[in-house]
Order: C-alpha cells, then structure tokens, then sequence
C-alpha cells in the first residue's frame, strides 16, 4: 500500500515543488494566468497518469527493462508481453516508437482499476520465421523476475498477457514449470501463435481473444479456438473472437486485424473484465 501511495504522491510532490518555484516571493498574484493555466494542466496529467520505468536487474546480463502505468486503488496488474522480438526498446521516460498493440491501449486500463506494465526485452526474442527463442531458460528467468519484483512491490493479483510471440513466452512458462502458475492470478493470450499450447494441468483461468478477421498464417483464429476448446471443461477458459476495426499493414502486423488495429478498446475491454471476474 505504501508503494501504491508513492506512485501517486510523487508527481504530485514534484508539481508542488514547481509550484513552489513559480510563485517565488510574490506569490499567487504575480502569476500570469497564461502561467497558471500551464502548471494547472502539468497539475492534473502529473496526478492522473503516475508512470514509472523500472529496470529489473538479471544476473550479469542487461536488466529487464518495464515501464508500470498505475492507477489508484488498483485491483489487479497485468504484465503485458508484446508479439515481434518483443523489442519495445523503451526509453527512459517509458516512451517507445513501437506500434504495437498494447503500447496504443497501455492508458486504457486505468479505467478498470488494474496496473499495466509494458515488459520489453534487451534483445531479439525471434519469430516463427526465424526462430523462437522464448522458450529458453534465460527469457523465462526473466519472467520470473518481472513477476516477482512486483508481486513485493505492489502486493497485486498478477495476471501475464501475450500477444502473437508474446503467447509463446506465456505458454512456455505456464507449461515449463508447474510451480510458476501459484505465482498468477491467470493468464491472457491474443493472436495466438500455432505452436502455443497449454497443458491441461494448468488450472488457474485462461483466456484467448483473437480477431474474427486476422488472416495471419502462423496465428490463425483457429489456434486461440483449439486452446480453449481443447482445455478440461472444468477448467476457467474463455473465447472471445473480435471483429471489426482496419486493417492497414502486413496481415501479420501491428496495425493489420492481427493488431487489432481501431479495436483497441474492445479488445481491452475482453481482457479487463475477464480478470476482473475473478
């Protein structure tokens, strides 16, 4: 709780500093209202959008990079990991040039009361084409980490959600080792990749969204559909097939109908209320 606290008091702390600053000897009246205005607004974004990056050390061997958009009095966070090599190559201030689909809806979460963090990586993770290399130990460590680091810091329900390769380091931790389900609350997969499997004795809730129309051929619908319809019935699972939207790139890119590219919020909203369930 502490944590959650500071993430919020801190930009605010650092406006009322600037405030402070501002104002000097004079006071309120000798600002100008074009001033006032301004720091009104730094005001408000700094209070209502709390964000910090993270760096997770891993052992001789570049960090893992995150970059955590709270909110308060989150009920849940999800640790977002993104298709391609999984490269977001975030900066120091959380932004990135990458277009992917959770970097677009990354500030739609905040209105279900859940904590996102963006989850990149310091090098290629690879693709179908060219080789899959999140099933290595090394990435999977990395998992671990991130998952650790804020379960002790923020003391949420932890849900992991893939998208296109992403669904491969999903699937390969939940199925690499039976302990690492107790660490979860669930999981997510989205534009499911064709080798992506989960194994029945996995029993904690999953869920694959997939859109209607993503003519991707190494993550067709089907592969979301023979998940969840191969998975014991007595099992949580859920499908959700989206459609609509634009399709404006490669099929197998961010802004195809595999990105669900113009429905982001749809695409939130099936998440969200899935992990909010339960």
């Amino acid at each position: 709780m502490v944590e959650q606290l500071w993430l919020w008091a801190q930009p605010l702390f650092q406006s009322i500093q600037a405030l402070r600053a501002l104002l000097g000897l004079d006071g309120l009246s000798s600002l100008k209202a074009k001033n006032l205005l301004v720091l009104i607004g730094f005001l408000v974004t700094s209070f209502s959008s709390p964000a910090q990056v993270f760096d997770i050390a891993h052992v001789d061997s570049e960090p893992t990079r995150t970059f955590l958009l709270a909110t308060p009095n989150p009920k849940a966070l999800v640790l977002l990991y993104p298709g391609g090599g999984g490269m977001l190559r975030l900066q120091g201030d959380g932004s990135t040039r990458n277009g992917h689909t959770f970097v677009r809806s990354k500030d739609l979460w905040a209105q279900y009361g859940i904590d996102a963090v963006l989850v990149d990586t310091p090098y290629d993770l690879g693709d179908l084409r060219r080789g899959d290399m999140r099933g290595r130990e090394e990435h999977l460590q990395r998992v671990n980490e991130v998952i650790d680091f804020y379960r002790s810091k923020l003391n949420l329900p932890i849900w992991i959600f893939g998208h296109s390769m992403g669904t491969s380091t999903v699937s390969n931790f939940l199925n690499g080792n039976l302990g690492n389900q107790k660490k979860i609350e669930g999981a997510i997969i989205a534009g499911t990749i064709r080798s992506a499997s989960i194994d029945d004795d996995i029993t904690i809730p999953i869920e694959a969204i997939h859109h209607f129309q993503d003519s991707c051929l190494g993550s067709l619908p089907e592969n979301s559909k023979r998940i969840i319809g191969g998975r014991p019935k007595n099992l949580p699972s859920k499908l959700v097939l989206i459609d609509g939207g634009i399709s404006e790139s490669n099929e197998c890119e961010a802004f195809a109908y595999h990105g669900f590219n113009k429905t982001e919020p749809e695409f939130i909203d099936a998440a969200a209320q899935f992990i909010l369930s339960y």
